[in-house]
């Protein structure tokens, strides 16, 4: 979505990483400009402008005025940017050119509205599956958002990228079956099997031939007993 913002960039004639070291040192963050209709060209730029762009609701969807001092004024948007993962200060940005007759490709976050009927009902659960689509349309016509109404999803039911409503320039690009949300069913894990008890068949089981062993080992003293007296009995 196009923006009445304007960013004043001032041109680099040096690059690498002692000149961005020496930029950020300064408060400003290298970036690169580029795009159709000229070459590219390293800037430097405000990083608290490109944040504030960034955060605001269309984010890196916005389109906005770019300023190169002692050169060109044309639309841009932020295609890519890195931060410092421990400070998440700016590090660098790349910024393209912008034709607003030319239909271009952004991913648009999805949001949801309503609690769904199979979960208030059924006791379901509802998962958003995919949270933002790409289209294609003429840069004006970039949408914020989309939002899809989930209220009357049973369990079993999802919305699809296919049914999200488009109009003016808008064309979806990514696949139309793609699921946003759907309700499911709660998994239930199932409890551990108990262990076997005194007095089942698996715990008597094997005392059971325990105890016959032992019968049939004290059995064996006593008739060994008795062969060795007949044998005496018969030498007499």
């Amino acid at each position: 979505m196009r923006r009445e913002i304007t960013i004043v960039a001032e041109p680099r004639a040096q690059r690498g990483k002692n000149e961005a070291r020496r930029l950020r040192a300064k408060g400003s963050a290298p970036a690169v400009l580029y795009g159709p209709g000229g070459d590219a060209v390293p800037v430097a730029v405000g990083p608290k402008e490109v944040n504030r762009i960034l955060h605001s609701k269309t984010g890196h969807n916005t389109i906005f005025n770019l300023t190169v001092r002692g050169g060109e004024t044309t639309p841009v948007m932020i295609v890519d940017w890195q931060n410092d993962p421990i400070k998440d200060t700016l590090l660098h940005v790349d910024l393209k050119r912008i034709d607003l007759t030319q239909r271009i490709r952004v991913k648009v976050p999805v949001h949801t509205t309503g609690e769904p009927k199979g979960v208030k009902l059924q006791g379901g659960l509802h998962e958003l599956i995919t949270r933002e689509v790409e289209i294609e349309c003429l840069p004006d016509d970039i949408p914020e958002s989309f939002s899809v109404e989930v209220g009357e999803l049973m369990m079993g039911q999802s919305i699809r990228a296919g049914e999200i409503p488009l109009s003016g320039s808008l064309k979806l690009v990514s696949p139309a079956d793609s699921v946003i949300s759907h309700v499911i069913a709660l998994k239930v894990e199932a409890e551990p099997v108990a262990a076997a008890t005194e007095g089942t068949p698996a715990a008597t089981a094997e005392p059971e031939v325990i105890k016959k062993g032992k019968k049939e080992e004290e059995g064996a003293v006593p008739a060994a007993e008795e062969k060795e007296k007949e044998k005496e009995k018969k030498k007499k």
